[in-house]
């Protein structure tokens, strides 16, 4: 505490009353109180780690007391005063801190990884990046809801080097989204100097190559922070746009504690404490009597009596028993599957027109769903899959997008949180590269996490066949079949496709839709006029027979389909898996069993690919039924390559009916 009564910063009171002076200062005094208490349980071994946010409470309590509590605010670790001052129940986030069930994580995630919706506060992941694009998607639902509300967003100096930083800048541009982008330039990025993070006098010059309203602020003048936001905030509201705010402040201890400060000059260490929001607003309010100690010392108190209420709380909660069932149920948000079924009346459709006839039935089902990718618009595609789309749902529901994977999906995850359904068309499925952090560490964790649903399909144009090379051709499901929390549907037929796909949208949950382009305009069928569904993880059986299972999706199917025709005596049970997680056991199982020999067919190349699992789970069920070793088809260990000779040789179809006939005279 400064010795002193006089405040070192400046401030400026406006035509703000005591009432709401003393409210910045409790609310202030708050986190800091706690973190001292943080610190002693650190040492004590009780919490495993700390993010200290001490020197930056003003940031945190300014932004939060401007914002109302129905606006949505995506804090970092150091933003302990944003979950204080939206008055989250202190014995919750204690037990959040030490692992315990009351906790928003049920201990399976720490500090401030977490989400409320009850207090409207998305917290971070590790990576930082995502919440960026994640605020967009919320401010995106404001927009289309009319709701009028801001979102604001936080991330630390650090963070403006991630490529989502400046994806989800460019999105809120060139959408006009209402999302104030906050950032604490607390001087280092763990030890990194900003001298070795950016090369720019100050971060809100980044605004400007955005076209963004930018400003800077003492993030450590309670009253600049407050009054500025709430007037930019106000302004917001009434003409919807992003802007940029660059907090000046500094970080007083380590990035967490373990790390020490050892490498920041004693000097600019004393410059700072100087600069101390809690100190220096105290010595301000004493200044012009609008505080005294006995009444400083009386709100300590009151603090201090909470803190050791609630500790007491969560010390005395049980700890977490680990439960498998528990876990295993949570990864998902569960899904009544509702079957719609389909009409009498079909009419032959390509692979192409059912996916987008199904899409165009899912959008007038779901009124609120909306479309994103890149040329989904008015061109309707690269394979005109929403063509006549923005005529008939508005632009607002169908959006082209820049080029941004990474942002579009945390954008989809922002519109999930805010309770709107969406669709995210990967141009080819190749490019999901580029937005593979999201999908794989957001959506796909968010629910086990926190209980938040990633109510996002994201469509996967894939495969080869159709000559155009290493990233335009690959069929990469088996990156997210391994991804626990992410669902994936492979369908090889228009009826299928159609059905599945109102089924993954109806589903609350993040799913994988992969579209064969080399099928689109080649397989037709007769399907079903109206809206229907075909349950996930449920397989087909199109073909029976007694001496082998073939087990395979996508193109896979026409292939093994191919094979039979010209082979008649080969009597094969022939299995289209459709949903490749969740997957259909039961089935491969039961045919295994029936005809002793299996065969796995995928276009993907072999090592690592779902052909194995699906391998080993028939050695671990079915072994004693076997009377042949289980065989594995699939594509050349190497990238798919451009030119017809090259293709047709690395393709898994090449190979198949040998390696069939193979396994028959086993």
């Amino acid at each position: 505490m400064l010795t002193s009564t006089k405040s070192l910063i400046t401030y400026d009171k406006k035509n703000l009353d005591d009432k709401t002076l003393l409210s910045l200062y409790k609310n202030m005094l708050k986190p800091r109180m706690i973190e001292e208490k943080m610190l002693i349980l650190l040492r004590q071994g009780k919490i495993s780690k700390w993010f200290s946010g001490i020197g930056q409470e003003a940031i945190s309590v300014g932004v939060t007391m401007a914002m109302q509590k129905d606006e949505y605010i995506l804090p970092m670790h150091r933003n302990l005063g944003v979950f204080t001052t939206r008055e989250i129940p202190l014995y919750r986030l204690f037990s959040q801190w030490q692992g315990k069930a009351n906790g928003f994580t049920k201990g399976r995630d720490r500090s401030f990884h977490f989400g409320s919706q009850e207090f409207n506060l998305i917290g971070m992941i590790s990576h930082l990046g995502p919440q960026l694009g994640v605020a967009d998607g919320i401010a995106l639902a404001s927009l289309l809801k009319n709701k009028k509300t801001v979102t604001a967003v936080f991330t630390g100096e650090g963070g403006t080097s991630e490529g989502d930083f400046h994806e989800a800048l460019n999105v809120a541009s060139v959408w006009q989204l209402p999302v104030l982008f906050c950032i604490e330039n607390n001087g280092y990025g763990l030890s990194t100097p900003t001298s070795e993070q950016y090369n720019c006098k100050d971060l809100a010059d980044r605004g400007k190559g955005y076209g963004i309203e930018s400003f800077i602020l003492d993030g450590n003048n309670i009253l600049e922070v407050y009054a500025t936001i709430k007037k930019l905030a106000e302004s917001i509201r009434k003409h919807p746009r992003p802007i940029l705010i660059e907090f000046k402040t500094f970080r007083m201890r380590g990035h967490e504690e373990a790390s020490g400060t050892k490498y920041v000059p004693e000097k600019l260490m004393k410059e700072w404490s100087k600069k101390d929001p809690v100190d220096n607003f105290r010595a301000y309010l004493m200044e012009n009597r609008l505080l005294n100690e006995k009444e400083d010392q009386g709100f300590r108190e009151v603090i201090l009596d909470e803190i050791n209420e609630h500790l007491q709380l969560a010390y005395d909660e049980d700890d977490i028993i680990a439960d498998e069932a528990t876990e295993l149920n949570d990864v998902y948000k569960p899904f009544q599957y509702t079957e719609s079924t389909p009409s009498t009346k079909t009419e032959e459709l390509r692979l192409i027109d059912a996916i987008s006839q199904g899409l165009k039935q899912s959008m007038e089902k779901h009124n609120d769903l909306v479309i994103m990718g890149q040329d989904v618009a008015e061109y309707g595609g690269v394979f005109k899959i929403t063509e006549g789309f923005v005529e008939a749902f508005g632009k607002e529901r169908v959006r082209n997008t820049p080029i941004c994977e990474s942002a579009i999906v945390e954008a989809a995850m922002g519109l999930s949180i805010a309770g709107v359904k969406s669709i995210v068309e990967m141009q080819f499925a190749d490019f999901v590269t580029s937005g593979f952090n999201p999908v794989v560490n957001y959506l796909a964790k968010s629910h086990y996490r926190w209980g938040q649903e990633a109510d996002v399909v994201i469509r996967m144009p894939c495969g080869g066949g159709v000559a155009a090379g290493p990233f335009h051709s690959q069929t990469n499901e088996a990156w997210f079949t391994k991804t626990p929390g992410l669902k994936v549907v492979y369908p090889a037929f228009p009826y299928d496709a159609k059905g599945l796909l109102a089924t993954a949208i109806e589903d609350p949950n993040p799913v994988l839709f992969f579209e064969h382009k080399a099928l689109y305009r080649r397989i037709r069928q007769e399907v079903p006029i109206n809206y229907f569904t075909i349950p996930l993880g449920k397989a087909a059986l199109l073909k029976e027979g007694n001496d082998v299972t073939i087990i395979t999706y996508g193109a896979g199917v026409h292939w093994a389909l191919e094979t039979l025709d010209n082979n008649p005596d080969i009597s094969a049970d022939l299995i289209d898996l459709r949903s490749l997680q969740p997957l259909d056991k039961d089935a491969i199982f039961e045919s295994v069993k029936k005809t002793s020999r299996a065969i796995i067919l995928q276009e993907d190349s072999l090592f690592g690919g779902i052909a194995s699992d699906i391998s080993s789970l028939i050695m671990e069920h079915c072994f004693e039924q076997l009377d042949a070793p289980v065989k594995r088809v699939a594509s050349m260990e190497t990238p798919i390559p451009f030119i017809e000779q090259l293709e047709e040789q690395y393709m898994a179809k090449g190979g198949f009916e040998q390696a069939l006939k193979q396994l028959l005279a086993y």
